[in-house]
């Protein structure tokens, strides 16, 4: 857990990079990833529906935002250690090699949860205001409910499903999207499925005309969970604000996803590279390999405050192949600067 890297495995892990970085796609092929990528997705749904990752009872521990009694941690050096023994049904290194690497999901973590006191502008108070009113004026799905959870790109229901489950909360409403119309279906058609908790909807997060079905400031928390990292990055700017937005005044965005060097960047091979540290796989879809300043500037830019952005390094053993495998993943809470009291 939390596994210190020497200078000479940093050295080794950014040499590695940088021959799988050495001859990019075409500019044309490219364009052809970034115009199919929604068939790309479906297609990955298609053929591993909701068998390729395991429901994540972890993120109770990771973020207690999502837990029945929302009470997260008000101790600013306070640190929760969990151990999670799940195991998945794809734990080999076949799936690493086509890049989604499915031991992602066995996050282990140890969180410091900082509390900032939050600055607000002039701009940001009118904005509450009119958030506010646009909420009372309309009627859309969940707008009865007292707290307001969106998770974006959630594939089969990993994230939401847990959820609703774990979550009683007669004030909960979770609405959850996903590009994949495929992915959709399956939240969709899953028995757990309550349309009266929950809302899941087809949405292109790169096309900024597309409609949310939520106004903006009426959302408490929006969950990003490895889905980032499979935007094209010069987008990912318009996202982030785009997803703030939504948020209330004191909301908050919390993600997990991948971090430089992680062992899914390093099993790349040469040719796959669509720009610096941006890959496609085997299947068509791409992933993205983040460093914290990178994310702390996406979210500040946005205009949120940092809670929480840490490094997460952990060495795995599959030890029927005898193999030890180094993964790294980023964290992050960013919170919407709350309204002052007038």
């Amino acid at each position: 857990d939390n596994v210190e890297w020497s200078e000479e495995q940093e050295a080794s892990a950014r040499s590695k990079v940088e021959e799988n970085s050495s001859q990019l796609l075409p500019q044309d092929k490219q364009e052809e990833y970034e115009v199919n990528a929604k068939r790309y997705w479906d297609d990955f749904y298609k053929i591993h529906e909701n068998g390729f990752f395991k429901d994540r009872h972890w993120l109770f521990t990771e973020f207690p935002e999502l837990a029945p009694n929302r009470h997260p941690s008000q101790n600013g050096d306070s640190v929760h250690e969990f151990s999670n023994k799940e195991e998945l049904d794809n734990e080999g290194l076949g799936s690493c090699e086509n890049g989604h690497c499915s031991l992602e999901t066995r996050a282990e973590n140890q969180l410091n949860l900082m509390n900032n006191t939050p600055k607000i502008c002039p701009e940001e108070l009118a904005m509450h205001r009119s958030g506010e009113q646009n909420q009372s004026d309309g009627d859309y799905p969940g707008s009865s409910a007292s707290y307001r959870i969106l998770e974006v790109g959630c594939g089969a229901g990993n994230t939401v499903f847990p959820i609703l489950q774990t979550n009683n909360d007669p004030g909960l409403f979770v609405y959850c999207c996903d590009f994949s119309t495929t992915a959709v279906d399956l939240v969709q058609n899953n028995a757990e499925y309550d349309s009266s908790r929950c809302f899941a909807f087809v949405h292109d997060l790169c096309n900024d005309q597309s409609p949310f079905p939520m106004p903006d400031e009426s959302l408490d928390v929006v969950i990003l969970i490895f889905v980032l990292s499979a935007i094209l990055p010069e987008k990912m700017q318009c996202i982030v604000n785009r997803l703030s937005r939504l948020l209330k005044p004191g909301g908050i965005i919390l993600l997990r996803d991948y971090g430089r060097y992680d062992l899914a960047q390093l099993r790349f091979k040469k040719g796959q590279c669509l720009s610096d540290n941006f890959y496609v796989r085997g299947d068509g879809t791409r992933v993205y390999f983040f460093t914290q300043d990178e994310l702390d500037d996406l979210f500040t830019t946005a205009g949120l405050e940092k809670i929480q952005n840490l490094i997460d390094r952990r060495l795995q053993v599959n030890r029927g192949k005898q193999v030890t495998m180094y993964r790294v993943w980023i964290q992050c809470k960013y919170r919407k600067p709350a309204a002052t009291q007038l």
